[in-house]
């Protein structure tokens, strides 16, 4: 199936500029029908716009609440006819107003294996655990930080010699390359998400031929 796509950003967008690269050369079939940052000056916009994909811009100041700005997320993205959201460098906590909305229909990526080093700043946070081995990982997104079902993973090696700026270029390149592999694997209809667990925990399974 084509993926009808809204694609969320608030800064610089690379993994965006990794979506629109991989639809221009026919890799990923997908549609980015929006992309929405929560800032005027994200770089993202301007990626989205040089390719000819409308843009919105939705202050998070300008709401109340959270749960007002998901609620005018929902409203353009629903406006752009879009089917899936990803989470892709965007900078806020999403609400159930969001979650709801396009239920299970949410990827974000991640600058770590999770579940470590949830939150903002993984690389920093590998760093100053002493991991020889961190990653990234693509997801759907439930109503925890960083703990829904995950759909795909590749770990990184920390080398004596990283800082957090040489750690976090590497795994950006590894991220570029997994979310769009995990799109497609969306794409093919070979991700299913299972019924939780006892502990209320579901799983990704993944069928047809192994990912490549």
């Amino acid at each position: 199936m084509t993926l009808e796509l809204g694609v969320l950003v608030s800064g610089s967008g690379t993994n965006l500029g990794a979506i629109l690269a991989a639809v221009a050369e026919r890799r990923l079939d997908a549609r980015v029908r929006l992309v929405v940052s929560n800032k005027a000056d994200a770089k993202g916009l301007d990626r989205a716009r040089a390719v000819g994909v409308p843009t919105a811009v939705v202050p998070h100041g300008a709401f109340p609440t959270r749960q007002a700005f998901d609620e005018e997320l929902v409203r353009v993205l629903r406006a752009a006819n879009v089917e899936w959201v990803v989470l892709a460098g965007f900078m806020r906590v999403v609400t159930p107003v969001l979650l709801d909305a396009f239920r299970d229909r949410v990827v974000n990526i991640h600058p770590a294996l999770l579940p470590a080093f949830p939150g903002v700043d993984a690389q920093a946070q590998a760093l100053a655990y002493g991991v020889k081995i961190t990653g990234c990982t693509v997801h759907f997104v439930d109503a925890g930080v960083d703990t829904g079902p995950i759909i795909l993973q590749e770990a990184v090696p920390v080398l004596d010699t990283d800082d957090r700026a040489a750690l976090a270029a590497r795994v950006l390149e590894r991220e570029h390359e997994l979310l769009v592999r995990a799109l497609g694997l969306i794409a093919a209809g070979r991700v299913q998400i299972g019924a939780p667990d006892e502990r209320g925990r579901r799983r990704v399974s993944i069928g047809g031929p192994p990912a490549a």
